[in-house]
């Protein structure tokens, strides 16, 4: 009877492990598709802008 009440408590370790995991990783991937919407929104560029702006006559010409 010991056995089989250590083999429970162990199952229900492990279904609350797997309930945990589950709702982390729901929580992340709830979360990657809220900043990929925000990003589409934003047009995908940060406040900030650009940050490489420069063409090929992007430096004045030494003397």
């Amino acid at each position: 009877m010991f056995e089989y009440e250590i083999d429970r408590m162990n199952h229900a370790q492990l279904v609350r492990e797997a309930a945990a995991r589950r709702l982390s990783r729901e929580a992340a991937e709830s979360a990657g598709r809220e900043a990929r919407r925000s990003g589409r929104r934003n047009g995908g560029r940060d406040a900030e802008g650009p940050v490489d702006g420069g063409g090929p006559d992007r430096f004045a010409r030494a003397a």
